[in-house]
């Protein structure tokens, strides 16, 4: 039995050789783009924003589509100007980055958990009426790792409970449900172009809405609650008076920023073809370990292959989830943990007095989950190493 790297200390491969996680896939068009950006009269907010924007909502097949600095901000102004605010309660999953449940607070609202789903591992809509309270104003459902939730429940409920319903679909750009595309249901949709992203700018997010008089608001708001925006004050039509009509926030997207969207999003589905592949390869090679591997799509359904994560046995194993990540780290593969749910994290156990039994599957989950690369950046290689370390560490801490 071959033993792992870190019984020896030393890294298999040489350090440069590290396989990152969430590296993302930069070409030469996003380059040139850039490159012509530093070189015009605009790197603020201005006209590659707006094709951004365009190409966006038309992708997704929303009215409306409003550049921001990242899908927390998106978050934040959506609740905002649904009306969200001191004393409300949203309704969430606990098993989500802490920006979706931040964003809550921020408005002085209180995040309300509901546990998730064993197999799919979002929200369990089963479980989201018993939640509900005279207080409730709105449901945020994640769809983690690109799968999406069951928006027609979730939908259904919001309409007989009068709710907004705004998603955060962070991992969800290529995700559809029932032929509906993610971004095109809810009142709103908030989506992430991080650096680890299926498309990325770096920093920055987008909100889609059909909601025209919300979406004006969302776009006042984005931008200090300016009634026009930056470059349209400054462009060659000549200086135009501003006048404040909210007291907005600094969350604008800029040209720099969107001129790697632009041919990010040209490319989406081309690379969500290669993502799919890496994910069937892997399905194969691990399906003999036991490992829990990801649900497969539901019928009707396109997962956005955002992460692929492998939930561990601890039974029977020797090692921890941790551990098992560590053992990974000295065979030179990056990992990531999508998530450790929220209600155990030190502020929100302290703050809502969360138990780790209150939330049952999203604790099992978040001692024995962890994600694995997945990129169209990877090479056949990539994808074998990744595939000979995994089997590597499986087999040899196995009881």
């Amino acid at each position: 039995m071959e033993k792992p790297a870190i019984e020896g200390g030393i890294p298999v491969r040489n350090r440069s050789d590290y396989l990152v996680f969430g590296q993302p896939e930069i070409k030469e068009d996003e380059i040139n783009e850039v490159i012509d950006t530093l070189r015009s009269k605009w790197i603020g907010t201005g006209p590659k924003v707006i094709k951004f924007e365009n190409m966006f909502k038309e992708y997704i097949g929303s009215k409306y589509a409003i550049a921001v600095n990242s899908c927390t901000a998106g978050l934040h102004l959506s609740m905002l100007v649904s009306g969200i605010k001191q004393g409300d309660e949203v309704i969430t999953t606990p098993l989500t980055f802490a920006s979706t449940a931040n964003s809550i607070v921020h408005l002085g609202a209180k995040p309300v958990f509901v546990d998730v789903n064993m197999e799919t591992m979002n929200i369990d809509t089963s479980l989201i009426e018993k939640a509900i309270t005279p207080k409730t104003k709105a449901i945020l459902p994640v769809h983690l790792a690109g799968r999406p939730c069951e928006m027609d429940q979730i939908m259904k409920i919001a309409k007989q409970y009068n709710l907004f319903v705004i998603e955060d679909a962070a991992h969800a750009i290529e995700s559809k449900y029932k032929g509906m595309k993610i971004g095109n249901i809810a009142d709103f949709a908030s989506f992430s172009f991080y650096v680890t992203k299926n498309v990325i700018t770096g920093e920055g997010g987008m909100i889609t809405t059909n909601d025209k008089e919300k979406a004006e608001l969302i776009k006042k708001y984005a931008l200090h609650g300016l009634s026009n925006d930056a470059w349209k004050r400054y462009s060659d039509e000549g200086y135009k008076h501003y006048s404040v009509v909210v007291p907005g926030y600094k969350y604008n997207m800029t040209d720099m920023q969107a001129s790697l969207g632009i041919h990010q999003l040209k490319r989406v589905e081309e690379n969500l073809k290669r993502r799919e592949e890496i994910w069937n390869i892997y399905d194969e090679s691990f399906q003999d370990l036991s490992f829990k591997l990801p649900k497969r799509p539901e019928a009707g359904t396109r997962h956005a292959r955002h992460l692929y994560t492998l939930l561990l046995d601890l039974n029977k194993m020797k090692i921890n989830r941790d551990q098992f990540m560590e053992a990974l780290h000295y065979e030179n593969i990056g990992t990531g943990v999508h998530f450790i749910s929220l209600h155990l994290h030190p502020y929100y156990k302290e703050t809502y007095s969360y138990k780790e039994e209150d939330f049952l599957n999203a604790a099992f989950i978040s001692n024995r989950i962890f994600s694995i690369p997945l990129s169209p950046k990877l090479t056949d290689k990539d994808v074998s190493d990744v595939i000979k370390a995994v089997k590597k560490i499986f087999y040899y801490y196995k009881k």
